[in-house]
């Protein structure tokens, strides 16, 4: 029986850059086919192609034996393919059921029928163990319901082969447990999964069979029932990675943020954070550990100035800041990589050298009377690019054209690369490869030992626990605790987490949280204003 996709020589290029280079690839039917790679990989373009998006310049594409070609996402659906972006595309006004079926209404006359399109939806979620309210409105859903939506879309569209792209990266631990038990009811019904991720543990406990890219090409075809994490990650990087960090101990300084009694109340006047209060020295980095919805994201958009706090104060090496732009607290000294990169971190259709000064675009190395000089910030932002091994054409090519982690990147390398006094890091590894990751850690570290404070926010409690000095644990809003790194543990913050006193059982060190959405405020981009 033939395969249920078959790709043979997938060649694309972007001027001298190959992000293709002769690419092959089969996916039997019944199947979980895991895709690895850097970031810069080439995996998103060929995702791309197999959907439609961009067309190849080389090779071909079988499905099911046939020869196709696919110009355009409606081509990719017609022939049976589904797609789950990282970035949903649903009508938050709109609900589940009418979401579902946007483009595919059944109709009786001239009007849509409401109550079979309804029918259809929950027969194919009930199929799948798919658990959502199709009449609830997707704008009041969480990010894990949310993505079940866009499964279904993509079944109500008869789907054969469904391309999951970096689907965990937004996920609870419960979410993500609980898609595998989807991905593997799809393909106990004969579908077939292509399963993007960075994720090691995941790729290695639910896929059949293993792709991993490097440099546009194959670099590795592996079973995944007789292949580990080593091997996974020399085929994805050309070298072993080590994620265990050596904190070398660093004297600090004097007190660099001070935030006193804040409260941060939510459009509707519930209190996101309440009463807290903590301080970063001069060359400590401070993690936050919390689970989705208790007022981490809130906590750290206060003190960035995205968000208005209802009360308290927040200094800044002795200054009052809490009155600020987002602007003023910057050229001050308060450097932020959110958690947000596409929406709040970067401009989407600016050039990376333009990203690479955002914020910081008037001070005197970069402009003189109001112009950009703009072999300088060429200058500079191809040093960037290389020190931080940004995977672009050039320096004037669009960010949203790159990668989630060469994007991230970008925003990592211009947020640290300007000297500021209080670095605040939101999700800095999130959706980057296992090599990023370690460069990432790399960084922070150097800036702490450059005397730099450091406010840290991870989904990943391994990684609060390897990178912080101090660490502290918010509940419902409140600071519950304040532990020296060597007085934490998983089961003490795993407790803590959960609202108990942190004498509970053990918790496995993984995600706490998914991410929460981007701020609303429509000025929350990194500007000065």
């Amino acid at each position: 029986m033939a395969a249920a996709l078959e790709v043979r020589g997938i060649v694309k290029r972007y001027g001298a850059l190959v992000a293709n280079a002769g690419v092959d690839l089969v996916v039997e039917r019944g199947e979980i086919h895991g895709i690895m790679g850097e970031n810069g990989a080439g995996k998103s373009t060929l995702m791309n192609i197999l959907y439609g998006v961009t067309q190849p310049d080389a090779g071909e594409i079988r499905l099911g034996g046939a020869l196709v070609r696919l110009r355009s996402p409606l081509d990719a659906i017609r022939n049976g393919l589904g797609m789950v972006h990282q970035a949903f595309r649903l009508f938050d006004s709109l609900s589940v059921w009418e979401n579902i079926v946007f483009g595919r209404e059944p109709v009786r006359g001239w009007v849509v029928d409401g109550r079979t399109a309804r029918a259809a939806v929950a027969e194919l979620a009930e199929r799948f163990s798919l658990s959502v309210n199709v009449d609830a409105r997707v704008g009041d859903l969480s990010v894990g319901v949310r993505q079940r939506v866009e499964i279904l879309k993509a079944l109500y569209r008869e789907a054969r082969i469904l391309i999951l792209d970096e689907p965990t990266a937004v996920l609870t631990p419960r979410e993500a447990d609980a898609l595998a038990d989807v991905m593997r009811a799809l393909v106990a019904d004969g579908r077939s999964i292509l399963f993007v991720t960075h994720k090691l543990r995941e790729v290695l406990d639910v896929t059949d069979r293993i792709t991993v890219m490097r440099h546009g090409a194959v670099s590795a075809r592996l079973e995944t029932a007789r292949t580990s994490e080593q091997e996974v990650v020399r085929a994805m990087v050309g070298r072993a990675v080590s994620l265990d960090i050596q904190r070398p101990d660093v004297a600090t300084g004097d007190v660099v943020l001070e935030v006193d009694h804040l409260s941060v109340k939510m459009e509707h006047g519930h209190s996101a954070v309440s009463d807290a209060g903590l301080t970063v020295h001069a060359g400590e980095i401070v993690g936050i550990a919390g689970v989705a919805g208790n007022g981490q994201s809130e906590l750290i958009e206060a003190i960035a100035g995205l968000r208005r706090h209802a009360g308290g104060t927040i200094r800044l090496r002795g200054t009052e800041i809490g009155g600020l732009s987002v602007g003023a607290r910057r050229r001050l000294g308060v450097a932020y990589i959110p958690e947000d990169r596409a929406t709040v971190g970067t401009a989407g259709r600016a050039s990376a050298s333009e990203n690479l000064i955002l914020g910081f675009q008037r001070r005197r190395e970069f402009q003189r009377w109001g112009h950009l000089l703009h072999e300088r910030v060429l200058g500079w932002a191809q040093r960037l690019i290389v020190r931080y091994d940004v995977r672009i054409r050039d320096a004037q090519t669009p960010v949203d054209t790159l990668s989630g982690g060469n994007l991230q990147k970008v925003v990592v390398a211009r947020e640290l690369e300007h000297q500021a006094a209080l670095i605040i890091a939101e999700q800095p590894t999130r959706g980057v490869d296992i090599g990023a990751i370690e460069f990432i850690h790399r960084k922070l570290l150097e800036e702490r030992a450059r005397g730099r404070a450091i406010l840290l926010v991870s989904a990943e409690l391994s990684e609060i626990l390897a990178l912080s000095d101090r660490i502290l644990v918010i509940y419902e809003g409140r600071i519950v605790a304040n532990l020296p790194s060597r007085e934490a543990s998983e089961e003490r913050i795993g407790s803590l987490l959960a609202g108990g006193s942190g004498d509970a059982p053990p918790v496995e060190a993984g995600p706490l949280r998914a991410p929460s959405p981007a701020p609303s405020l429509s000025d929350a981009k990194l500007r000065d204003p």
